[in-house]
Parts: C-alpha cells; sequence; structure tokens
C-alpha cells in the first residue's frame, strides 16, 4: 500500500500545507486524481457519520470537496 497509509491510519487526513483536506465525491474521480501521483490507495470517508459528530464539508467553486481534518475513525482503508 502506499507509503504514507501508516500515518494517515493514525493521524487521519490533514490539510498539510493546503488549507484544507481534498475530498473527491466518487471512487473514480479519487482514482484518476491520485494516479497523478502513481499507483493511488482509494480511501473511503464515511462523510455522514463524520458530519453527524459535528464534522463540516465546504465545496469549492470547482467541485471539490473540503473538509478541515478527516480522522482516521471515520475512515475506512482498503485490505
Amino acid at each position: 500500500m502506499g507509503a504514507y497509509v501508516d500515518a494517515i491510519r493514525e493521524e487521519g487526513l490533514r490539510p498539510m500545507n493546503r488549507h484544507a483536506v481534498h475530498l473527491s465525491p466518487d471512487r473514480k474521480t479519487a482514482t484518476r486524481v491520485g494516479a497523478r501521483r502513481g499507483r493511488p490507495v482509494v480511501l473511503v470517508v464515511r462523510s455522514g457519520e463524520m458530519h453527524r459528530t459535528g464534522h463540516e464539508f465546504r465545496v469549492s467553486a470547482n467541485g471539490v470537496w473540503l473538509a478541515g481534518h478527516v480522522p482516521p475513525a471515520h475512515l475506512s482503508f482498503p485490505r
């Protein structure tokens, strides 16, 4: 799996040098975007669960979903 997956399991998805975590609306888009940096690892964000626990999402003008942080408890990892 990807080199960063262990850190994501521990810390979740963080914005790093960006103002927010950028999320894709579907698996096809996530795979295409992830392939720009090699073999993609697609994680599932349980967004409904996140929203119910108080996390907010925004949508950018170009359709990218944004979140401040995605905790590991709200992520599903591939096997």
